[in-house]
């Protein structure tokens, strides 16, 4: 296969390459590495496609041969999963570190429990981290926040530990040479080293030198050399052969498959939910709501019927799911971005940098306004539907996405849950939770239909500790209802005004 050929190819080009003492005693490494057959754990409770068995076994000849690596493959391929398989073949010799984004630190604990079991998924939170650091032991996997990473006390705890494998997901967090959080990374102790990231590292010269002095320090030399040898004659002269000569350096630690390339391994369709942490301020904002909403309902308890009572928790409820839409759904007048479009434009960043294009729905029309506001600030150019548009215009607008014209498509959910064909699109980006799972699912269908030739990626942002994970919850339950039963209505006059006023508890 082609990564062994790399591999092959590269034991003949490191004898002339020009790189520090440290590297070059990897170099004999490599002779034993190309002999060495990896085998997946059989405490691994998945079955891996091809491509992720052979990213598997590209990780585990790297770790043997004691160097690091870049998993670089295209969103929704299953990083995580290969990243776990790896890290189980060598949780025995002791504890994992995971550093990752928010939105992604919930996914390696419930993939780790779903998919390796033997594995012990520790969330890193405000208890007494030293002494849990100082009790770590085998299978242990420790996932950290790169917010707490970059909190000076918290660095020096886990630099610290020497750890058998680290993980910095969505690695382009630390692109930046200069910041906290690259500089606490690179204290880090770890036998094994990988990074993961759906975007394309060597079209950013700047941040691949930084990446790969996490991985493989030494191996492109200072930044100033790097500069000299790479970065200026690529990026000032266009050098083909300067290109040439950085990409042969670099390719045996870098694994990359796009959608396409693997197209006929993948499911139809896969289901990602984000996990969207709020600001304090925003938390603070929203629990006042709650605790309003709480008080106003307590007291109007004996003077409604049950009608005007269901409609009044109703609408408190509304008030709440605004909230962690967007705090200027409930205060115009605020400065605060809101966490939840902070990680939707992230997301649509590395989507677009992959040439994908994606649907994004929401129920709030005044939601859809924000986000084009955001849209429009990045020259992002995009279609967009509610149940305003008259259908005319829906047409034509349908039709020039489907031709080509805009990268994202921003629909209100109840305007474009039917009907249309969107298969110009291959993901898929619900803002907000809806009551009842078939709307989203029709909605998701507009991408996931005949005609698309490629499998699609449903993303949902869900707002933790909020009134969404307990929608999201109700979901899970309600999914296992018939269809039929649901029969597409909305759900909320499903549910009972007790088990309403219940969603807006604590906890």
């Amino acid at each position: 296969c082609s990564i062994s050929s790399n591999m092959s190819s590269m034991v003949k080009e490191m004898e002339h390459v020009k790189a520090d003492k440290h590297w070059k005693q990897a170099v004999k490494k490599i002779r034993e590495m190309e002999t060495f057959e990896p085998e997946l754990p059989s405490t691994l409770q998945a079955d891996l496609r091809d491509y992720q068995q052979e990213g598997f076994e590209w990780m585990s000849r790297l770790a043997y041969w004691g160097v690091g690596a870049c998993l670089a493959d295209d969103m929704g391929l299953g990083k995580t999963l290969q990243a776990l398989s790896v890290m189980l073949t060598r949780a025995p010799e002791g504890p994992s570190l995971i550093i990752a984004p928010t939105s992604v630190g919930m996914n390696w604990i419930s993939e780790a429990q779903k998919f390796s079991p033997t594995l012990n998924p520790i969330q890193l939170g405000s208890g007494d981290r030293q002494t849990l650091l100082d009790n770590l032991k085998p299978f242990d996997m420790l996932v950290c926040t790169y917010g707490l990473l970059q909190q000076d006390d918290v660095a020096a705890m886990l630099a610290g530990v020497e750890w058998e494998t680290i993980v910095l997901d969505e690695a382009q967090a630390i692109k930046n040479a200069n910041t906290k959080r690259s500089k606490a990374a690179m204290q880090l102790n770890g036998k094994f080293k990988v990074l993961t990231t759906g975007t394309p590292i060597e079209n950013h010269l700047g941040e691949l030198w930084n990446l790969f002095r996490f991985i493989n320090p030494g191996l492109l030399g200072s930044m100033d050399k790097f500069n000299q040898r790479f970065a200026y004659p690529i990026e000032r002269d266009n050098d083909k052969q300067a290109r040439t000569r950085l990409k042969k350096l670099i390719s045996p630690f870098i694994l990359r498959r796009t959608k396409n390339q693997v197209l006929d391994e993948l499911p139809s369709r896969t289901e990602i939910t984000l996990q969207v942490e709020l600001s304090k301020e925003e938390m603070a904002m929203y629990e006042a709501l709650r605790r309003a909403a709480v008080d106003r309902l307590s007291d109007t308890n004996q003077d409604l019927n049950s009608g005007a009572k269901h409609l009044q928790v109703l609408a408190e409820i509304m008030k709440l799911r605004r909230m962690c839409c967007n705090p200027r759904l409930i205060m115009p007048e605020t400065d605060l971005m809101g966490s939840k479009l902070e990680v939707f434009g992230e997301t649509l960043e590395e989507l677009l940098e992959n040439r994908h294009k994606a649907l994004v729905f929401s129920q709030f029309v005044d939601h859809l306004t924000i986000i084009r506001n955001y849209l429009d600030e990045k020259n992002i150019h995009y279609q967009y539907l509610d149940g305003s548009t008259p259908t005319k215009a829906r047409k034509q607008r349908v039709d020039a996405f489907q031709s080509g014209d805009g990268d994202v498509f921003l629909i209100s959910l109840k305007a474009g849950g039917t009907g249309l064909n969107l298969t110009a699109a291959d993901y898929v980006i619900h803002m907000d939770p809806w009551w009842n799972p078939a709307v989203e699912d029709q909605a998701s269908d507009r991408a996931h239909r005949i005609g698309q030739k490629r499998p699609v990626t449903i993303y949902r942002l869900v707002a933790q500790h909020t009134i969404e994970e307990k929608i999201v919850a109700l979901h899970h339950q309600k999914r296992d209802l018939a269809d039929s039963l649901l029969d597409g209505t909305d759900m909320s006059g499903k549910i009972s005004t007790d088990d309403l006023i219940k969603l807006m508890s604590e906890g």
